[in-house]
């Protein structure tokens, strides 16, 4: 559906959001005119919750009413041929990109919620008073209280506990290394303009990381240039003055060597968590038999299925089991089907990624994921 011209549509969301930083960044660099509410607004009882049967952000609302919710479907419905022309088309053109920037998405959910996650909550003391104020955007200090204790409360969930704390912030600094050569030579993950790899990987590293005071002073301290991207990122045009102009693009033969660090990283911390993963889909969907076109869970907002005993480099962990990784898994999948895709895979170690059959699929329809 075609959005009128000159008529913003409405983002429901907040500034710490993580997947909300994701949409605003999106509508930003693609010049679409939008009004930013939060989900206290009586609007988002009146219109939103009805239509998506749960209390979540972000939600776009199109000024025919239309309701998308999650930022894979806002992107997709803009990015769509019923859309509005973009500047910066978000899907790269060439196979081997595309499949790196659904590889970039799937680790954005996979692993850097986590990180994000653990900065924001295991240092809760030392930036409670930013926390507090952050929470109670929009509404006041009990909600922000309950709120902030539910989301402390998913950490178990994503696998954040005294055994894997080392790890994941030994992730957080080489990650940062990494990205940081990276933009010292590229102002975005796959060359001059942003993909959908860069708005995935922008919200945690911007609404956790790039906001809250502790996990914000290490990357301002240690990658200035991942700072700079995030500015960029947040901008409402390609903000590159700081490269030659026009901006340097990705050599035609090949990647550059600024991506090797990354893709060996997202290779050593995804490869077993979702080989485990797969496993216990497999025994999940042999066990329930679901049907296409049921819910995922039995309720809308139960997100989870299951807990899969896992590691992360090399720490085992119990965690949470998420139809919507999947979701994201089989688009990787996907795009990593095509030849030049699957030789850019092997060359880097991740071919259990794209070289796998899943039992079955998910798809979203009506705002929930549901068995496909």
């Amino acid at each position: 559906m075609t959005q009128p011209p000159n008529r913003p549509v409405t983002l429901w969301g907040l500034p710490h959001s993580l997947y909300t930083g994701r949409a605003r960044a999106y509508l930003r660099k693609q010049r679409i005119a939008y009004v930013e509410r939060a989900p206290t607004d009586p609007g988002f009882a009146e219109r939103v919750m009805p239509a998506i049967g749960r209390a979540i952000i972000p939600v776009v609302e199109l000024p025919d009413g239309t309701i998308i919710q999650d930022t894979v479907d806002i992107i997709d419905h803009f990015e769509g041929e019923d859309g509005v022309p973009v500047p910066h088309p978000a899907y790269p053109g060439d196979a081997r990109l595309l499949a790196l920037a659904h590889l970039f998405e799937l680790y954005a959910v996979v692993g850097l919620t986590r990180h994000a996650m653990h900065y924001r909550w295991s240092y809760l003391a030392e930036q409670e008073l930013f926390l507090r104020d952050a929470f109670a955007t929009g509404g006041d200090a009990d909600r922000a209280e309950a709120t902030m204790a539910r989301m402390n409360s998913y950490l178990p969930m994503l696998g954040v506990d005294a055994a894997t704390i080392p790890a994941i912030e030994e992730s957080y600094h080489e990650l940062l290394a990494s990205l940081d050569a990276h933009f010292a030579v590229y102002p975005f993950l796959l060359g001059a303009t942003p993909s959908i790899a860069d708005y995935a990987m922008f919200g945690p590293l911007f609404a956790h990381l790039g906001r809250d005071p502790v996990p914000l002073g290490i990357m301002q301290r240690e990658a200035p240039r991942v700072f700079r991207w995030v500015e960029r990122m947040h901008a409402p045009d390609l903000d590159s003055v700081d490269f030659a102009q026009p901006a340097p693009a990705f050599p035609e033969d090949g990647l550059p060597d600024t991506l090797a660090p990354l893709l060996a990283q997202i290779a050593h911390e995804l490869v077993p968590d979702m080989t485990d993963r797969l496993a216990f889909l497999r025994d999940y969907v042999a066990g329930h038999q679901p049907q296409p076109g049921d819910p995922v869970t039995d309720k809308p907002h139960r997100r989870v299925i299951g807990q899969v005993e896992t590691s992360f480099r090399g720490v085992d962990y119990t965690g949470g089991v998420q139809p919507y990784t999947v979701f994201l898994w089989q688009r990787l999948i996907d795009a990593g089907r095509h030849p030049a895709a699957t030789a850019l895979f092997a060359a880097h170690e991740l071919t259990p990624l794209v070289e796998v059959e899943l039992p079955i699929r998910v798809a979203r329809r009506d705002n929930i994921e549901v068995w496909a």
